[in-house]
């Protein structure tokens, strides 16, 4: 139960960011479109973004928390703090560095990101001034994960999950209030990723110094932890964050594309991230340091349990999202973003992004619970192996689905030259999303495979697919029977849109609660890990 309410009370607080989110996007799509600007914006922004889940939430939080949870395990309140201000030193250092090089380095890691942008200097030259205002934002996100790394494992997750809505707010009052005020107008945001940067770290100090572990940071490269905490790192750079790999490889064949498919992709994203942040992230985040604790403890029985429930939850929840966000991808971005500048095609464009990566939603949840199985253990050397052997796939899928795709809708015609035919017909884009879905599967069933080994492979559970699908086809089918046409749809002022969406949501969601318990299944069966008594392999 305890894991249950703190998974409940994570995925509340994200879903006030993310709400918070869909109306700063909202706000951008409405005031900038999706444009050559907006697209230099969302590399700029992407570009810490992509480090920040690479390094903060990816890499480093998964190697900290085990041995922090180990740490505190020992009970030795010295030592602890002594692991926490080294940790603080020596991460804050490093981040000083790679921000000056980034900073300094500004056109040319556009350039690297988003070659497609050379071919337009202006949109080269934007980018890289707000990447200069951007970057500095990954020291202060990275030390705001540590300070929330810290606060998971001592069971307080609400706050951290909330503090990414400051990052919201901040870039819709630029957007709202400052942008005025640009000549380039869309420079604004980022000013307001850096401000938010700011905050975010500054909200969660009074509450570790409330808990007497407010970090005071020292060098720290040869305490025996930090020690254990960057070996850990080393590996899963890749490991921990192949999804966001995949996304950066995107940008970069996007930037290729016509103009407007790195929007469509980012807002595709956004949407399907809503689902995953508020259920994936948060159940990865307070299953991590519960099986820390456990394995530290050698309670394999709990840790498989654990994993069992995990995996039956992100099936039951996990599914219908995948399904009825599909289902209704036109009308979430006609309700959200079809104002100003976000034109009718930007709708179909972004949905039809959005329906393919919902292909890969249950994926990218199913990684988001199996990682945990193996950095709580401390062993890196595992998803690192599976992490490249899915990147590679990932890289060699994106080039085979967008040629294939653009020579589909070049009639296979690519007499004016490969980078004009790729820059001459919307749609490609969505080969892109398919190959990180793809690969998201390929990531999760290696995953799950290599657990078998020593015993820790959840079990799959058979007989709640064999409610929860049909389950979610009655959903998609009452939700698209009563959702109107896109077209229709934005006809309606924005009270209206949301209004359909709403009675589709709610609908869908009834349709499939009472489908679930005419199948027999019942809300208690998912209040807690059924521990198993049976033989405990895997103890090694």
């Amino acid at each position: 139960m305890s894991l249950l309410r703190s998974t409940f009370n994570f995925g509340a607080m994200t879903l006030v960011s993310r709400i918070l989110g869909f109306a700063r996007d909202v706000v951008l799509a409405r005031g900038f479109g999706a444009s050559a600007a907006t697209d230099a914006f969302f590399v700029a922004f992407k570009i810490p973004n992509f480090l920040r889940r690479l390094f903060a939430e990816g890499s480093f939080s998964l190697a900290f928390v085990p041995v922090l949870a180990e740490y505190r395990e020992r009970g030795d309140r010295a030592e602890l703090k002594s692991l926490i201000d080294a940790t603080a030193g020596t991460l804050l250092a490093v981040l000083l560095v790679i921000t000056a090089l980034g900073v300094a380095a500004a056109p040319w890691v556009v350039r690297i990101f988003a070659p497609g942008f050379a071919a337009e200097p202006e949109q080269l030259a934007l980018a890289a001034d707000m990447l200069r205002v951007t970057f500095p934002y990954l020291l202060f996100i990275a030390m705001t994960a540590l300070a929330g790394g810290i606060l998971n494992t001592f069971g307080r997750f609400a706050l951290p999950a909330l503090t990414p809505a400051l990052l919201n707010v901040s870039l819709i009052v630029a957007a709202l209030a400052v942008s005025p005020y640009f000549a380039e107008p869309v420079k604004a945001l980022a000013w307001g990723v850096l401000v938010a940067g700011v905050v975010q770290l500054a909200v969660q100090l009074p509450v570790l110094a409330r808990h007497g572990v407010l970090p005071r940071p020292r060098a720290g490269f040869t305490h025996p932890g930090v020690r254990r905490i960057l070996r850990l790192m080393v590996p899963t750079l890749f490991g921990s964050s192949v999804a966001q790999i995949n996304l950066l490889l995107d940008v970069l064949i996007a930037s290729l594309l016509i103009s407007g498919s790195l929007s469509w992709l980012y807002y595709a994203d956004r949407l399907m991230e809503f689902p995953l942040g508020l259920f994936g992230v948060a159940l990865s985040t307070v299953i991590l340091p519960s099986l820390a604790g456990l394995y530290a403890r050698k309670r394999v029985g709990e840790f498989r349990a654990t994993l069992d429930w995990a995996v039956l939850l992100g099936i039951v929840v996990g599914l219908p999202a995948a399904g009825g966000l599909a289902v209704l991808a036109e009308a979430v971005n006609v309700t959200l973003f079809h104002y100003g500048a976000f034109e009718m095609t930007d709708v179909r464009m972004a949905a039809l992004a959005l329906m393919v990566y919902c292909l890969g939603l249950p994926a990218f949840i199913g990684v988001k619970i199996l990682a945990p199985a193996y950095f709580s253990r401390q062993d890196t050397r595992t998803p690192v192996r599976i992490a490249v052997m899915a990147l590679v796939a990932n890289m060699l899928l994106n080039v085979v689905f967008v040629l294939a795709l653009t020579h589909y809708l070049a009639g296979g015609d690519f007499s004016a030259g490969l980078l004009a035919t790729l820059a001459a017909h919307p749609g490609a884009h969505v080969a892109l999303a398919l190959a990180s879905s793809a690969s998201a599967w390929l990531n999760a069933s290696l995953l799950w495979r290599n657990l078998r080994e020593p015993g820790l492979a959840p079990r799959l559970p058979w007989a709640r697919l064999g409610q929860v699908l049909p389950a979610c086809f009655l959903m998609m089918l009452a939700v698209k029977w009563i959702v109107p046409d896109a077209v229709v749809l934005a006809t309606y002022g924005p009270g209206g849109r949301a209004g359909w969406l709403a009675l589709a949501v709610a609908a869908g969601a009834a349709v499939y609660g009472g489908s679930m318990l005419a199948l027999g299944m019942r809300p208690g069966q998912l209040a807690r890990p059924l521990i198993n008594n049976g033989p405990e392999q895997g103890s090694r």
